[in-house]
């Protein structure tokens, strides 16, 4: 097989599901400390991360922790990416699977 060949790009690993669901982006402050939070729109959700909304003149810590309307575990989270007032963040570990469905259900209830 030579260097130069190109491979296909793998396809998604995780199901993304469309949530539509405001959230909290919590700031981590000094030695894990919680204070500043500012709202968001959770976009798309899958086990490994989420797409959010944000206003476009917030300035999105690297690290932090997201906490979804209704739930009130947080998840920490990372950005990866960010065109305007689209954020891509990947969480720190992957989400339970029955966690993901509870938040999925919340959304068709309410």
């Amino acid at each position: 097989m030579h260097l130069d060949t190109e491979h296909p790009k793998p396809e998604r690993a995780y199901r993304e599901f469309n949530l539509d669901r405001p959230g909290n982006i919590i700031f981590v402050g000094h030695h894990l400390s919680t204070g500043t939070q500012v709202r968001c729109l959770i976009r798309t959700i899958t086990l490994a991360g989420a797409a959010l909304e944000v206003s476009p003149s917030l300035e999105m810590p690297s690290h932090f922790f997201l906490e979804i309307l209704g739930i009130h575990d947080e998840i920490g989270a990372t950005m990866v990416k960010r065109e305007g007032e689209l954020v891509t963040i990947s969480f720190n570990m992957l989400l339970n699977p029955e966690f993901l469905h509870h938040v999925l259900r919340l959304s068709f209830e309410t």
